[in-house]
């Protein structure tokens, strides 16, 4: 199967939420007929207004001349009537790229319906972010076509896009995706049909090991949000990032993730997540989670302690560093994407594969199996590959 890669093909987008409307607008924006469609009443209208307004920002700050803007805005066709049972709205895209609800039935079908209306030759992607392809593709008659196309949110802003072949999938088009992608000035890496992929794997001791540290008393949020924003240079603290994404959606991630890997201690969730979200406390969006964010509440003071601070930088790194060692031992994506992942997909101040060669992976293993021995857990057990190149004095890169 070949994905024709010149701006002539007609890209069909399957939901008109932020993130669809997003890749909409990267599609246009890369000079491609765009056809946007929604089931909700109302959602095609509310992302057309939103980009008109998008639009006007980038005229305003001089990024886009007028006449730009607006051929843009005109090569995207707004269906308007919600989409139903059938989906010939897309009968002349060569590619559908799906940006709905994470639910496997929902896509399923919805991949179902889409294959009784488009082309043969049609490219159908899906851009979950932790789903398994496999099961997606395995709702069609020619599988074949499917592949992953993981955006990261916002789609017109983030570089990252994380391009995720199946067991059964043509390799043609995976070849294709990706120089798609580059076509589209995004910066695509190969992640395997695993759960969470690359970025929504590696990143969960991110949250997993903060919210460990508080449950032990070792710091509060505020204190532990500080050590990881100004002295490892990340640029949201896990408890603020968490509130941001939201409580619920971050747990939900967790849950499946741990659920997925057959119930791995490294992703277990925790109590305390769960309890936030029991009490609805889902972080910005309701007013209360981690922070307290209604009117008159007091923002918590950190304890700038250095030598507390370190502590809590030197766990949840070597935590992170040890899963992103872990995901090259285990094919889950090259060394060189996964450290471009992480920078590009959610903004780490360092690839952590290079900064395990700035710390030393002889120390990193050491706290590694300190926290092993002293916890008694395989969430701290080192990856087989840390050991491998501590014994053989390997670096990464070299």
């Amino acid at each position: 199967m070949t994905m024709a890669l010149d701006s002539g093909t007609v890209v069909g987008v399957v939901g008109a939420g932020a993130m669809g409307s997003g890749i909409a607008q990267v599609a246009a924006a890369a000079g491609h007929r765009v056809v946007l469609a929604d089931a909700s009443p109302g959602a095609t209208e509310r992302a057309q207004s939103n980009l008109v307004k998008t639009m006007e920002r980038e005229v305003h700050k001089a990024r886009l001349t007028r006449d730009d803007a607006d051929a843009l805005i005109a090569r995207i066709d707004y269906k308007l009537e919600p989409l139903g049972g059938e989906m010939s709205a897309f009968s002349e895209c060569g590619l559908i790229v799906e940006a709905i609800i994470e639910d496997r039935a929902v896509k399923q079908d919805l991949f179902h319906r889409l294959e009784l209306s488009v082309d043969r030759e049609a490219v159908l992607a899906t851009n979950t972010s932790s789903l398994s392809v496999a099961s997606i593709a395995s709702a069609c008659k020619t599988p074949g076509r499917v592949v992953g196309i993981h955006f990261f949110n916002p789609a017109p802003v983030m570089p990252l896009v994380e391009i995720v072949p199946w067991l059964g999938g043509d390799p043609e088009l995976t070849t294709s995706a990706h120089a798609l992608m580059r076509q589209w000035k995004k910066t695509p890496v190969l992640a395997s049909d695993t759960p969470g992929f690359i970025v929504n794997r590696i990143a969960r001791p991110y949250y997993g090991e903060a919210i460990r540290l508080l449950e032990e008393g070792v710091a509060d949020a505020a204190t532990i949000d500080w050590a990881m924003n100004e002295l490892a240079g990340f640029r949201m603290g896990p408890f603020e990032l968490m509130d941001f994404i939201g409580n619920d959606v971050n747990y939900a991630v967790t849950k499946s993730v741990f659920e997925a890997f057959f119930f791995e201690p490294r992703y277990r969730p925790s109590l305390t997540q769960r309890r936030l979200v029991e009490s609805g406390f889902l972080g910005k969006k309701s007013g209360r989670g981690y922070y307290d964010y209604r009117d008159g509440a007091e923002t918590p003071t950190p304890t700038k302690d250095s030598a507390v601070g370190q502590a809590i930088v030197d766990r949840i790194l070597a935590m992170l560093i040890n899963e992103a060692i872990d995901a090259v031992f285990l094919g889950v994506a090259s060394a060189a994407d996964v450290d471009l992942a992480m920078t590009k997909g959610v903004n780490y101040p360092k690839g952590l594969l290079a900064w395990a060669n700035e710390l030393g992976l002889p120390d990193l293993l050491k706290r590694l199996e300190a926290l092993q021995a002293e916890y008694g857990e395989d969430r701290y057990r080192p990856s087989p590959l840390l050991r491998r190149m501590v014994r053989d004095g390997r670096r990464f890169f070299e």
